[in-house]
């Protein structure tokens, strides 16, 4: 253990703690060490991983602009350490008009001027190498800007960028003599997928933005080209890349004829303009989406096998079905994804409510499902997510984070989620993102994602200490002077030190590092995970998602849980204390109440 972390776990008063939770491991025969200690030797960096997602634009602003940028990101990195977070993952900060904020990308190979320089980049890789703290970059294969030089030059029809994109002539309507888009497909963004080229005379296919038409990965070109893009920031020292919006890499192939099918009405909205009035089975998910994960696998692999160094890692965004996500972790003769991100703690929870019982539906969609050998992952929300406390109750943010600390493999934190940070109120009139303002002023807040992406809070001072100018490129959060690092630092007990308190315990515990796990609904309220490890302490984990007291005999869950338990780690509002032990045949819990504890 680094003097460093020994200080940190000094501060949070876990020390004692940990160090027991340290020594009964320890203390034991060399066969149960040596064990121990080989599965560890096993486990790559990103297994064990605490990933931390920044969203740049609103992380720290350097300059005054009222922008969130990368010297922000680099000021803070002293931050990232001190929580203990293994790599920290950025959003787009590639040159964009911005049209999507950074998913618009006009150039691959470069830095948005707003956001820096290369050479403020290649600083930022420097000092993260310095503390030892691993920087991911988002990778947005799907399109690129219509501002892309490549997109002019397709547009232009110059020789090798002719097929760069999706291009066809449309559909003659036999009634009006009138040109129509190729197939009635529909973009996330709401309206058509097609928009028509004047210069080009024809229609290019967009599944965002108008401003994002989609890259043809049927061109072996464009393959080669993306290919590249990954190439060149491994050489600048990115640890890896999260794949932005995979489900729409490719669409089916058109018929002999050369048209495309349209989709069939879904029957879930009657909003005509809304993605979801179709299905989209002819516009995601196709095979050919996964071996392109594989061909990334490789580009990753080789790169390690060249050059040498750490393994970098390969994270996926796709929403869909298990059968499909778990194919991207790879087959038995080739790697797919390291980690397909696992958003079940998102949708379950989303359309079924906050309970145990949708808690453990999450858990096992994804244990359930994924392939033997695999690495779970554990995300509580994003960019484009309602912010997780807002989502599942601020009383309960203490209580999922130490679910996905305590369960088995790696964890996702988008920025905010460790003080507990809600959602922002932004008017129609302050409405930034092209999704809600491709809507209305009546029903933009079903699509907006600008209230999750508020400026981070780091006092309670002057644009809560996000920047020194006089504006914030969004309206902060309502909450920002009592909700924010600076005043959960100074408080005894608080989300933040409850945070990094489980980050700590995470790090150093071999139970939590390589132990078996066994988790249920105990009642519709009480949800246990257990965390065991031969000659190592037991780990516990009991939260109540419901609204009353109760009292839980810890037997019914596992019968050798039938002695005393010392409490590591609690929730804010729990009036327990730590180091103290409690009786697990009647353990009594208040509403929303959660705790770590381990055997003595």
């Amino acid at each position: 253990m680094s003097v460093s972390w020994n200080k940190t776990l000094a501060r949070l008063g876990l020390l004692p703690l940990l160090l027991l939770v340290l020594a009964i491991g320890q203390g034991q025969g060399c066969e149960v060490q040596s064990s121990a200690a080989a599965a560890a030797a096993t486990k790559d960096w990103w297994e064990t991983a605490q990933f931390y997602q920044i969203y740049p634009r609103s992380f720290k602003d350097s300059d005054g602009d009222g922008i969130g940028d990368l010297n922000g990101i680099t000021s803070k990195l002293e931050y990232l350490k001190d929580l203990g977070v293994t790599a920290a993952w950025l959003s787009p900060i590639f040159a964009s008009p911005m049209v999507d904020f950074g998913y618009d990308i006009s150039d691959f190979f470069d830095i948005q001027p707003e956001y820096g320089t290369l050479e403020d980049f290649r600083a930022l890789i420097k000092k993260a190498n310095e503390l030892d703290l691993k920087i991911i970059l988002d990778f947005v294969p799907n399109h690129s800007s219509d501002e892309n030089e490549w997109f002019k030059k397709s547009v232009k029809r110059e020789r090798g960028y002719e097929d760069y994109y999706v291009w066809h002539d449309g559909k003659v309507n036999a009634a009006t003599g009138e040109r129509e888009p190729p197939s009635n497909w529909l973009q996330y963004f709401r309206g058509s997928a097609w928009e028509w080229n004047e210069e080009r005379q024809q229609y290019y296919l967009h599944q965002f933005a108008v401003q994002q038409p989609d890259l043809n990965y049927r061109n072996p070109d464009v393959v080669a080209q993306m290919k590249r893009v990954l190439r060149y920031w491994l050489n600048e020292g990115v640890a890896g890349f999260r794949c932005d919006a995979l489900p729409p890499l490719f669409e089916v192939l058109p018929d002999a004829e050369g048209q495309y099918p349209d989709e069939a009405v879904s029957g879930l909205t009657e909003d005509k303009d809304d993605r979801d009035y179709l299905t989209t089975t002819y516009i995601e998910n196709r095979p050919e989406t996964v071996d392109m994960v594989y061909q990334w696998r490789t580009v990753l692999d080789d790169h390690k096998r060249i050059f040498g160094g750490n393994s970098s890692v390969l994270l996926i965004e796709t929403y869909t079905a298990a059968w499909f996500t778990m194919q991207f972790y790879g087959n038995r003769t080739t790697e797919g994804a390291h980690l397909p991100f696992n958003f079940n703690l998102i949708t379950v929870i989303d359309q079924k409510g906050l309970s145990a019982q949708s808690v453990q539906e999450a858990i096992d969609l994804w244990l359930q499902n994924m392939p033997a050998g695999r690495t779970p992952n554990w995300v509580l929300g994003n960019h484009d997510k309602r912010r997780a406390a807002s989502r599942y109750g601020v009383d309960h943010i203490d209580g999922m984070n130490m679910l996905v600390m305590i369960l088995p493999g790696a964890s996702v934190t988008y920025q905010g989620e460790e003080i507990g940070m809600t959602d922002g109120e932004i008017s129609w009139e302050d409405t930034v993102d092209p999704w809600g303002c491709n809507s209305n002023a009546d029903i933009y807040e079903m699509y907006t994602r600008d209230p999750e992406r508020t400026p981070f809070q780091w006092t309670s001072g002057t644009n809560a200490g996000f920047t020194d100018g006089p504006t914030t490129w969004l309206p902060l959060a309502g909450d920002f002077a009592t909700v924010n690092v600076e005043t959960e630092l100074a408080a005894q007990h608080s989300h933040l030190k409850i945070y990094k308190e489980l980050v700590a315990l995470r790090k150093y515990s071999k139970t939590l590092q390589n132990g078996s796990t066994k988790y249920v609904a105990m009642t519709k309220d009480i949800f246990v995970v257990r965390r065991s490890l031969a000659n190592s302490p037991t780990i516990v984990a009991v939260i109540n998602f419901g609204t009353e007291a109760t009292t839980i005999d810890l037997r019914e869950f596992d019968k050798s849980l039938s002695g005393n338990l010392q409490l590591l780690v609690r929730s804010l509002a729990s009036t327990k204390s730590e180091g103290t032990s409690y009786n697990a045949q009647m353990l009594s819990l208040d509403a929303a109440e959660a705790l770590v504890l381990t055997t003595q």
